[in-house]
C-alpha cells in the first residue's frame, strides 16, 4: 500500500503507527469472515467555517467468543475523548463513534481466543513551512505482542470483570511490560470491547455533555 500525502507521517514514525497493527491477510480474513470490521486508520480533515485542520477517527470493532478486535480514541493524557456523533446500525461488531481532535491517542487490540495483540500511539499535526497543509506524525508510545489473560471475558458469568481487567504482556527476556500509566483505564475498556460479543456500542468515548461535566469536576478539584 502507498502512503499518500494526505496520510505520511514524519521520519522517526513507523508504517504501523499511522496505519495500525500490522495484521496478516488470514488474520484479516478470519475477522471478516466473523463479521468483525475494525477501521483504525487516522486521516486529516479540514473545517473549512474553523479554518483548521483536525484528526479524524473512527471507534470499532467488536468480538466474537474466539476472536475479538477494537480500536478507541483517548486524549493525549488518557481522559476520554467526547464524540463527534454515535453510529448506530443494525449490524454488529462494527463502527461505532466519530472523533475528531488536533491531538489524539489511539489505543487499538486484537484477541485470538487468550493471545492479544497491543498497539498504542500518539496521532498529532505538523505544520510544514510554506504549506498551508500540516501532515499527520504518529509517535508509537506502547506494544505489546502475545499478552495473556486467563479469563473468558467473553463468557456472560465473566461480565462483571469487564472494564476491571487487561492482558498481561512480556518482553523477550521474559520480564512483564508496565502499561503507559495514563492510559490503563482506556487498555481495561478496550480489553472489555475486545470480548463484547455483538458489540453496538462504544466503551472508550464519551458524549460531549459528559467530556465538559468531567473537565469542570477537575478544575474545581483542589491541587
Amino acid at each position: 500500500m502507498r502512503i499518500s500525502e494526505r496520510h505520511r507521517t514524519g521520519p522517526a514514525s513507523s508504517r504501523h503507527a499511522l496505519y495500525g497493527l500490522a495484521i496478516p491477510s488470514n488474520v484479516l480474513k478470519a475477522l471478516q469472515k466473523r463479521g468483525i470490521y475494525c477501521t483504525p486508520g487516522i486521516s486529516l480533515e479540514h473545517q473549512h467555517l474553523a479554518g483548521r485542520y483536525v484528526l479524524r477517527g473512527v471507534e470499532s470493532g467488536g468480538a466474537v467468543s474466539d476472536m475479538g478486535r477494537a480500536c478507541a480514541f483517548v486524549a493525549e493524557d488518557g481522559s476520554p475523548l467526547p464524540w463527534l456523533q454515535p453510529i448506530h446500525s443494525i449490524a454488529v461488531n462494527g463502527r461505532h463513534a466519530i472523533y475528531l481532535a488536533e491531538r489524539m491517542v489511539r489505543i487499538e487490540m486484537l484477541r485470538s481466543e487468550r493471545t492479544w495483540e497491543l498497539a498504542i500511539t500518539l496521532h498529532t499535526l505538523s505544520r510544514i513551512p510554506e504549506r498551508a497543509r500540516p501532515q499527520i506524525v504518529a509517535k508509537p508510545l506502547f506494544r505489546g505482542r502475545d499478552g495473556l489473560l486467563s479469563v473468558d471475558l467473553w463468557k456472560g458469568e465473566n461480565r462483571g470483570l469487564r472494564g476491571k481487567v487487561a492482558p498481561i504482556f512480556y518482553s523477550r527476556a521474559g520480564e512483564v511490560l508496565p502499561l503507559p500509566p495514563p492510559f490503563e483505564e482506556a487498555i481495561r475498556k478496550t480489553t472489555a470491547a475486545v470480548c463484547c460479543v455483538g458489540c453496538k456500542h462504544t466503551h472508550v468515548g464519551v458524549p460531549p455533555m459528559v467530556a465538559v461535566i468531567n473537565h469542570l469536576t477537575e478544575k474545581e478539584q483542589p491541587a
